[in-house]
């Protein structure tokens, strides 16, 4: 079974697009894939990461932020730069559940999720993983090229009250050269759930496994955030060598094979998986 381009409804009722594939050999295992900042679930080699794990007999999930910039109609980029302002790290956690809700109820026999994400969505990942495991079937956590803080990517002094004044900055997205908004209320939300944002705490506190991977090249979050991961998770950082932050990849990608890095992340990634 395979599903593109379906709607589910995430933060604010706000539907969004999300993608389902089950293998025919399907042992009730699912891997649900969250994206990163500036993501979207179509971005580069994300179809190549779901044609590499539903052939190893997993079922693939594969969705759009409620909030990302994308719209029902339209998943790439960020058409609706108004939503994208309007995002906050609280609703990108309530969509994991949204969609985690959402694949149970499309699949019978899901007996484990595993939840894998990458950058901003690596947090998320972990988050999420502390927030929900005791309600549904999470049986691990995977994270690829993680942040491991929050507010620490917020503006301090000047900036921050100037951001506060104004009520919107903006950050240029270098690919498709839009400034996109970001209100103030991403600020105010994340101080109102700082200790269900706290990363740091959620690693800690975390009661199904995790394995933690990361580029010695990534120049967009440092490897040693990874560490941090790691070290919190009292685990070993799993390093991809001469990896970036997209492991090789780039947007739009028109080979039919995932970069060497990329690989090298699955295959550490499925190694992880049948050993947790």
């Amino acid at each position: 079974m395979k599903q593109t381009n379906r709607t589910y409804i995430g933060s604010n009722e706000r539907a969004s697009l999300i993608d389902l594939e089950i293998p025919t050999d399907f042992q009730g295992e699912l891997i649900l894939f969250v994206h990163g900042f500036m993501g979207f679930k179509d971005w580069g080699t994300w179809h190549l990461v779901q044609a590499f794990f539903v052939q190893k007999g997993f079922g693939f999930c594969k969705f759009n932020m409620s909030h990302n910039g994308g719209t029902s109609q339209n998943g790439i980029d960020f058409p609706d730069e108004e939503a994208f302002g309007l995002n906050r790290y609280s609703y990108e956690l309530a969509d994991i559940e949204q969609a985690i809700k959402w694949v149970m109820s499309e699949v019978p026999g899901v007996e484990k999720i595993r939840l894998v994400g990458h950058s901003r969505g690596g947090g998320a990942v972990i988050l999420a993983g502390e927030k929900y495991a005791h309600s549904y079937p999470l049986a691990s956590v995977h994270t690829w090229a993680a942040i491991s803080d929050i507010g620490m990517r917020f503006p301090e002094g000047p900036e921050l009250a100037q951001w506060k004044k104004d009520g919107v900055r903006y950050v240029k997205n270098g690919r498709t050269h839009q400034d996109l908004p970001q209100y103030y209320s991403l600020y105010e939300d994340f101080h109102l759930h700082e200790q269900e944002l706290n990363i740091r705490r959620a690693v800690e506190q975390l009661n199904i496994p995790i394995s933690i991977h990361h580029g010695d090249q990534d120049t967009s979050v440092p490897i040693s955030e990874g560490f941090s991961l790691a070290t919190w998770a009292k685990q070993p950082l799993q390093i991809i060598p001469e990896a970036d932050h997209v492991f090789g990849a780039a947007h739009p990608w028109s080979d039919n094979r995932l970069p060497k890095e990329l690989e090298v992340l699955c295959e550490q990634t499925f190694q992880a998986i049948t050993f947790l």
